[in-house]
């Protein structure tokens, strides 16, 4: 095997399923820095990153226990993996997910709207409409398009909020270390990192497309483990950022606009509105990807193929009827009213099975696949 065949490789075992499990919980977790400030900065500077910190750990256990389940029992959809944790009670997740996934793409549509609205001064419906065509687009190209966005697009998401970093601590760094130093951990600070991780964990079974070059433990419970903080990590850095102006930026629709006003770029904004368009679309896309991927999976169960057109079609419905939610309620209420209601319902279907029948499974004996 050649040096680049084995590094790719690597990449595709390792690598790519953090990058995916990123993808899909970035635009419903923090790209506009709303869901942050929501769950952690009510917890003071020092609560809200301990929250932080808490919901990566948990992130990374269950995405490694999620991987290997997944890979003994040869699970590459969501219906198949919960078939195998839940037995009958499978569908219980799967009416969860579908609520879930409408919400989230309502709240990414509701930013892409907020995003425009804020670069261009026009209507947000024209930023909500451009964003739902790109998901649709690019689901209908099937899982290794996504995956190839997936590779490009998190190099510029690193990239950019690595920029984003330094600028902040540019501009007002000072106001950071001394807010932090000041601080002390508040009260809640676990609720919200155990709600928070517990709504966005859900991608771990939404990327079973992505794992099929798993082929050992190793490889499952490793790239399980590094998810967590390469997921987390563009979210630490945006959260420091945010502690320089706690707590009125606790307040504001879009945080992310809020710290880049004070930094003072207009190219950097325009650049960094631009990313949180990118990551959103990755998270619509991963969201609405997999449940085409159940969709297929379950069609060619019974002998049937589904056609491109339908699958383009699955997908419009699906993104446009959220984007009809999106227009008809806040920004803030979504987060609000829908994500810590689903963060519980998610510790109770899937968190809660995983941790403690998934686990006896994955270490105990082999295991029987389910059928499908």
């Amino acid at each position: 095997m050649s040096e680049a065949a084995a590094s790719n490789g690597l990449f595709r075992r390792l690598i790519l399923p953090g990058l995916a499990f990123k993808a899909v919980v970035i635009g419903g977790g923090y790209a506009t820095g709303r869901e942050i400030a929501e769950f952690f900065i009510g917890s003071g500077p020092q609560g809200g990153l301990l929250g932080l910190l808490l919901a990566m750990a948990i992130w990374s256990v269950v995405c490694a226990l999620t991987f290997e389940f997944a890979r003994q029992v040869q699970a590459t959809d969501y219906r198949a993996f919960f078939a195998n944790l839940l037995g009958p009670g499978w569908i219980m997740f799967e009416i969860a997910y579908v609520l879930f996934m409408i919400l989230v793409i309502a709240v990414i549509a509701a930013a892409a709207g907020e995003i425009f609205a804020a670069l261009f001064s026009g209507p947000g419906w024209i930023g909500t409409a451009i964003l739902l065509t790109f998901v649709i687009v690019v689901v209908s190209l099937g899982t290794a398009a996504a995956e190839r966005m997936f590779r490009y697009s998190s190099a510029l998401i690193y990239a950019v909020y690595a920029v984003f970093v330094a600028l902040a601590l540019w501009a007002f760094g000072d106001q950071i270390g001394g807010k932090l130093a000041a601080s002390t951990p508040g009260s809640g600070w676990i609720v919200g990192g155990v709600t928070y991780a517990s709504y966005n964990v859900i991608g771990a079974v939404l990327i079973l497309p992505f794992l099929r070059y798993h082929g050992t433990r190793r490889d499952a419970l490793v790239s399980g483990l590094l998810a967590g903080p390469l997921a987390m990590l563009p979210a630490l850095g945006f959260y420091l950022s945010m502690v320089a102006f706690v707590p009125e930026i606790s307040e504001v629709a879009l945080p992310s606009d809020y710290l880049l006003s004070r930094i003072g770029l207009p190219w950097f904004t325009f650049a960094f509105q631009a990313m949180i368009f990118v990551a959103l679309l990755e998270t619509g896309v991963g969201m609405v990807n997999a449940l085409g991927d159940r969709a297929i999976s379950a069609a060619r169960s019974r002998g049937m193929i589904i056609p491109a057109a339908a699958r383009l079609s699955f997908s419009a419905l699906i993104v446009l009827g959220a984007g009809v939610l999106a227009t008809n309620l806040g920004f803030i209420d979504l987060i609000a009213g829908g994500y810590g209601v689903f963060g519980w319902i998610m510790l109770a279907l899937f968190v809660a099975p995983l941790l403690t029948i998934g686990t006896f499974r994955i270490f105990s004996k082999p295991m029987e696949i389910a059928p499908s």
